[in-house]
């Protein structure tokens, strides 16, 4: 088995964040309507504009191994950074797994979610992997951050 099978299975059975946890800034629930995975996601914020940071992500979830591996992956690496931070990890993680392959990924920004990139080559596995990323979004932006002006260098 290659290393990267080997962290999808990891993180998709020791789940980094999982258990909800109190005092968050906003909770959302997504449903892939496609598989029927879902997640209910809580995001727990210090500070506020892109600049704060993200002390906590805490959810609770259910599906394919690749929808757990990723929203555990997803809280591993968000927890800690910025909202700014978070929303480029956002990006490359969307850009990668949109690309059909082209875009390998860059480890450095994303880390262990180098290991979702061959998602990219099954279209209908994509929105497995992007259901926690894209709670993430719409979590912070229940909790007042204008996530629009927070990704791919911006600032708000």
């Amino acid at each position: 088995m290659d290393l990267y099978q080997e962290l999808i299975l990891d993180h998709s059975k020791r789940k980094v964040g999982h258990g909800l946890r109190e005092g968050e800034a906003a909770e959302v629930h997504h449903v892939n309507p496609t598989c029927g995975d879902e997640v209910t996601l809580r995001v727990h914020l210090d500070g506020t504009g892109p600049e704060a940071h993200i002390t906590d992500i805490s959810y609770e979830a259910m599906g394919c191994s690749i929808s757990m591996a990723s929203v555990s992956i997803l809280a591993e690496e968000v927890t800690g950074e910025t909202i700014h931070e978070a929303m480029d990890v956002h990006e490359a993680m969307r850009q990668m797994l949109t690309s059909r392959g082209q875009d390998p990924g860059d480890e450095e920004v994303i880390g262990d979610g180098v290991a979702l990139a061959g998602v990219a080559q099954y279209p209908a596995r994509v929105k497995c992997a992007l259901l926690g990323w894209m709670a993430l979004t719409d979590a912070l932006a229940r909790a007042g951050v204008d996530v629009s002006t927070t990704s791919q260098g911006e600032s708000a």
